[in-house]
């Protein structure tokens, strides 16, 4: 084949291609979906709580706008439910988790601590994060919602801190699939 045929062939590919690459370019773009972590939804049931119902509210807010591989949500009257939370008389305490669908803890939500000065909503939020696998972190400062009654009466952060967010994202990083090693002892939250 002559030299000018093959510049002439290589010619119209090159513009084959270039036309069909603009108008590839003017459709729009379909992004391949992302590789999300699954969220893992826990359902709790406060139907033993009362008294506590608008604090639990604020806790799984908080949590729930503060996390996003796992998701609070309460469970349908007579529903199974992962996290089963309770008013009680004594001092707040919970199982340690991270709790996994299917699997449950328990979470007291005590009125000792409310009469001594406690902030309700810190509580419930406080205890919720060791059913999401979070240990005490006393003493610590209010900043830390682990840090509990440590903290003192006066303060009501019911937010979790970076760390606190970070170690529940890790904890749920897996999804339901996630082997991790559950310590079931009870962490009772007195001073």
């Amino acid at each position: 084949m002559p030299l000018v045929t093959w510049i002439k062939a290589g010619t119209s590919a090159t513009v084959l291609v270039l036309a069909t690459a603009g108008t590839a370019s003017a459709a729009p773009s379909v992004e391949p979906p992302s590789a999300q972590a699954a969220v893992v939804t826990l359902r709790y049931d406060d139907s033993r709580a009362a008294g506590w119902e608008a604090a639990i509210a604020a806790g799984v807010a908080s949590w729930n706008a503060n996390v996003t591989n796992v998701k609070l949500v309460e469970a349908a009257p007579g529903g199974a439910a992962e996290i089963v939370i309770v008013a009680t008389t004594g001092w707040p305490q919970a199982t340690l988790g991270p709790v996994r669908p299917g699997r449950q803890v328990r979470v007291e939500l005590g009125s000792q601590a409310v009469n001594e000065g406690y902030n309700k909503t810190r509580i419930a939020a406080h205890e919720l994060g060791h059913s999401l696998g979070l240990p005490d972190t006393k003493p610590g400062p209010c900043s830390q919602l682990m840090s509990g009654s440590s903290a003192g009466t006066a303060c009501t952060n019911a937010v979790p801190n970076a760390t606190e967010r970070s170690r529940v994202q890790s904890n749920y990083a897996s999804g339901v699939t996630a082997s991790v090693v559950i310590d079931r002892r009870t962490l009772v939250d007195a001073p």
